[in-house]
């Protein structure tokens, strides 16, 4: 068994590990989508630093990685994360959970304690969705929250199919879905993430439990005119998606200000063809939609598609919109987040805007989350941070509740 030191350069070692692993010259940060040469790499080093520890690793059927701790069983005490990032992300992420999982085991380890119950340290695949479109697909495939089929038709920007692509990571497509055996081995289920958000920093306090999530959701916006020519086509002879899709961007906005407590984000535009002395016939707008409960939320989406469709009236373009993923609000076992914020001490409890793969598991297996302060509050970019002392604090309490429920 090899054991690390806990800090390299200021930050958890495991990090400092794998910090030039798909480094984004362009955009800045890391972009490290599933199955992609930087992310096949990131298991690479997961594998290894498992295997350092005595742990055993496997690959499910949907993608996902599993290190156990002793004999894979029933009621077992999972712990981890995600290491796939958005495009031009941060270095914490889902790489912080992974890491410190396997911290708090090592530190277990070396006291010499023995778990009651088997142990797994767990890396879901496409948390993010960057690749593919939906988010925290490798635990919605393991809890049967997507349906296997429509999962194996998700296409990536280049067409590449996500059956295609599971089966070029050495996986078989028609195995992908939900896999009751290894739900029946989740006895609990704790991930540790950075905060995304401000909760902490407003709270003076490095680390937290969480208490819920925001209903969410992604749609995409077609905007459909007339593919055109640039210089010979005059201004007021135009069906230009482009202008049209713009005004339906600010409708997105207006509904989203006129909602409480609601967020509703354009964050991927897709103009077809692409040329720029070509007026467009489609634009493909990505709507990242949250509220603070599913009725909320989908009467924000409601109300988007009758702003936008008025905001592209008279412009000879049409407007559709197509749901492509969604997660009802998540309230964590409260009885459960009361008794392991009890163990550290009466930290925190606290709501979060940010989906995970320990919510949509919530609906099948007892889950729970610890936060570690994030002292810019931004997240899903370069600038997302947590301070060394704060991710030994993240570690500490892991361990802790590792001791707690084993």
């Amino acid at each position: 068994m090899s054991v690390r030191p806990l800090l390299a350069h200021g930050r958890l070692a495991g990090l400092d590990e794998i910090a030039t692993i798909g480094v984004d010259a362009t955009r800045g940060g890391y972009s490290r989508h599933v199955w992609t040469p930087a992310e096949f790499e990131l298991r690479e080093w997961f594998v290894a630093r498992a295997t350092g520890l005595g742990l055993d690793v496997e690959t499910d059927r949907n993608g996902n990685l599993w290190a156990w701790w002793g004999a894979p069983g029933q009621d077992a005490v999972v712990t981890g994360s995600h290491l796939d990032s958005v495009p031009g992300g941060g270095a914490y992420d889902g790489p912080l959970g992974v890491v410190s999982a396997l911290d708090a085991v090592a530190r277990l380890q070396t006291t010499g304690f023995r778990p009651s119950r088997p142990v797994a340290v767990v890396v879901f695949a496409e948390e993010e969705g960057s690749r593919f479109g939906v988010a925290c697909l490798g635990s919605r495939l393991l809890s049967g929250a997507i349906d296997a089929d429509s999962a194996r038709a998700l296409t990536d920007v280049d067409g590449v199919s996500f059956a295609d692509a599971a089966a070029s990571a050495g996986l078989d497509p028609a195995h992908l879905g939900r896999d009751d055996d290894m739900l029946a081995r989740i006895g609990l289920f704790i991930e540790l993430h950075v905060e995304q958000g401000r909760g902490l920093i407003d709270l003076d306090a490095p680390v937290a439990v969480a208490s819920s999530i925001l209903a969410h959701g992604r749609w995409r916006l077609r905007v459909t005119g007339q593919g055109n020519h640039a210089g010979a086509t005059g201004m007021r002879e135009r069906r230009d998606p482009v202008v049209a899709a713009a005004r339906a961007v600010l409708a997105v906005e207006e509904a989203a200000l006129s909602t409480d407590d609601a967020r509703a984000t354009v964050g991927r535009l897709r103009i077809v063809p692409g040329g720029t002395n070509v007026i467009a016939s489609a634009v493909d707008a990505w709507i990242d939609a949250r509220a603070a409960t599913d009725e909320a939320t989908r009467a924000l989406v409601a109300d988007i598609e009758t702003r936008a469709q008025r905001a592209v009236a008279g412009s000879g373009c049409s407007v559709d919109l197509i749901e492509e993923s969604w997660s009802g609000v998540v309230r964590f076992d409260r009885d459960l987040a009361a008794r392991l914020s009890g163990t550290l001490g009466d930290v925190p409890l606290l709501a979060t805007g940010a989906g995970h793969d320990a919510g949509v598991l919530s609906g099948s297996v007892p889950t729970a989350m610890v936060f570690v302060r994030n002292p810019t509050g931004v997240s899903h970019s370069p600038e997302e941070f947590a301070e060394a002392a704060d991710c030994v604090a993240g570690v500490t309490a892991l361990e802790a509740l590792l001791r707690s429920v084993l």
